[in-house]
């Protein structure tokens, strides 16, 4: 009895150290929102009131259209595309149901270095133009790259894949019952798919069109390389051009709240999603076999996306990068990469192991207070990069300038900046962005370890630290893998929090591509862009072969 009552007051030890860092991750994820919205409101009316007056409306109307291009062109495109490879049949089909996926590769600002080389005034089309027609430069009008439409369309050429996947999830899980019910009633294969098919699949679609909108809101590069005037500029611009601080926390915090009530609304959609399938098995619905100009038709809608998202702007960059001054192998650009590497391994690391404390707990102690948890630990992935940046700095600074202020004080010693500006605050932001994406491939793999197992682990007398060490972890061990390497090439591609909270003289290849192209030295910023885009690949290829296993 005495063994018996050791090991629970040893499993209740373990579970209220483990729930304490699982809070702690949690109480971090919301550090950031809480420190937002306490120094918005303890900035002053005044600044208010000049925002108000000056750049709110603009930067409101301009993010509010840049979401709605993206919103319909994404769903337009990742739809269209998912049914076409999933539910059709014609030359090339197999081929475009991995091509389809590559431009999630690419970071949008890096497609639009790669077009304004190419598209604007000074660039090879334009030119090619003006020497064929004699024209000169006020005799003809041409599409401005720089601009909102342009940035919407470089985000749509990235950000579809997200909708493509989920889509065609949805498509491969759907049964030709209903459908096939709807075509025996007299409808076509297109009224079919609009009745039946379509709405079946739309929580998901919605899900694909809402991350899409998450990371258009969260996008700085693009539209600063463009100039287009959204919340995500202005906080990078009165945070550093104007050094208003309040302004800059007014400013996210209104970003903030758009951010939140899209996760919001993500979560009540897809918490209502229901999938009701007609009859007891499952019966995949048999792809449409298309020939003639059906066939052609269908393989140019799925070529125009792969090429323009993917090929071109990848021959575009090679050929800009081997017309560059830029060396790989020198010691500074050897500098960029490990400081990219070291930033994106290390905040990995970190990520997981906070992902692997919060989804532990839950399983653990499943009930309201691991819930609100891990529900706390997600929110960091619906909040801009820029907003976490500002969230961490505003209380970091004070506590470090609390800190010199009191021991020059008293030992008349100057600590200087401790916390702000280290890359362990930096790694942090990383984590609060990303732990979403890892959470989710860590409970992904959790699934596959039945509660039997937990239970056969306590009887032979392990603990909940044993249990995940010698149990759950050598089965989680491909989703954990998979974790490390979603959060590492987002944080090598992560570039609003890496600006604005990265050490002094500190850069990475993100940093180093997006101040080329400022300085309009593209050619030299499509090298830290291709190195990006390479690593970027990884987890593409793996999503494929995840996706296509459901075939």
């Amino acid at each position: 009895m005495k063994q018996f009552a050791t090991g629970g007051s040893v499993r209740k030890k373990s579970a209220g150290v483990l729930g304490g860092l699982a809070w702690a991750v949690a109480a971090a994820c919301l550090l950031p929102m809480v420190a937002v919205a306490l120094a918005a409101v303890t900035g002053g009316t005044d600044t208010v009131a000049h925002l108000l007056g000056t750049v709110l409306p603009r930067y409101t109307a301009t993010t509010l259209a840049l979401v709605v291009l993206v919103a319909a062109g994404t769903l337009s495109l990742g739809v269209g595309a998912a049914w076409l490879v999933t539910m059709t049949r014609f030359p090339g089909a197999r081929f475009f149901e991995v091509a389809l996926v590559l431009p999630l590769a690419f970071q949008a600002y890096v497609l639009a270095y790669a077009y304004t080389f190419i598209l604007d005034h000074p660039g090879i089309v334009q030119a090619t133009l003006r020497q064929v027609t004699g024209w000169g430069p006020r005799d003809y009008w041409f599409p401005e790259i720089r601009s909102l439409g342009g940035a919407a369309a470089m985000l749509v050429l990235v950000l579809y894949p997200y909708v493509y996947l989920l889509a065609r999830t949805a498509f491969l899980q759907q049964s030709s019952a209903a459908f096939l019910a709807a075509r025996t009633l007299g409808h076509s294969s297109w009224s079919a798919f609009w009745r039946v098919s379509l709405p079946t699949a739309r929580p998901l679609i919605a899900a694909g069109v809402l991350l899409a909108v998450m990371e258009t809101i969260a996008d700085y590069g693009t539209v600063a390389y463009f100039s287009v005037q959204t919340f995500a500029t202005g906080i990078y611009t009165s945070w550093f051009s104007m050094a208003d601080r309040a302004a800059a926390a007014q400013l996210a915090l209104c970003l903030l709240g758009f951010a939140l009530l899209l996760a919001v609304v993500e979560r009540v959609q897809r918490g209502r999603a229901k999938y009701h399938q007609a009859g007891k098995a499952h019966i995949a619905l048999p792809p449409a076999q298309l020939s003639g100009w059906r066939a052609l038709c269908a393989l140019l809608l799925c070529a125009v996306p792969v090429t323009f998202g993917f090929l071109l702007p990848v021959v575009v960059l090679v050929t800009m990068g081997l017309g560059s001054e830029q060396n790989l192998l020198s010691r500074r650009y050897v500098g960029f990469i490990t400081n990219s590497l070291t930033l994106a391994g290390t905040a990995a690391v970190v990520t997981v192991l906070a992902a692997i404390a919060v989804g532990f707990y839950q399983r653990l102690r499943p009930g309201l207070s691991s819930g609100l948890a891990g529900y706390v630990a997600r929110l960091g992935y619906a909040v801009p990069g820029g907003v976490i940046a500002v969230g961490l700095m505003v209380p970091f600074a004070a506590f470090d300038n609390a800190l010199d202020a009191w021991m020059r004080a008293r030992f008349d010693y100057s600590t200087g900046l401790l916390v702000t500006g280290s890359i362990w605050l930096l790694v942090g932001a990383y984590m609060v962005r990303f732990l979403a994406a890892a959470l989710g491939a860590y409970e992904g793999g959790q699934s596959m370890v039945h509660g039997n197992m937990d239970a056969a682990a306590r009887s032979l007398g392990h603990g909940p630290a044993r249990t995940l060490m010698r149990v759950h972890l050598p089965i989680l061990t491909p989703s954990l893998l998979t974790a490390l390497l979603i959060v590492f090439v987002d944080v090598m591609k992560e570039l609003p929090a890496t600006l604005i909270m990265r050490p002094f003289n500190y850069d990475t290849l993100a940093v180093q591509a997006f101040r080329l192209a400022s300085d309009e030295r593209l050619e030299g910023a499509a090298v830290p862009s291709l190195v990006i885009m390479a690593v970027g690949l990884l987890p593409v290829i793996l999503i494929c072969r995840q996706v296509g296993k459901k075939r």
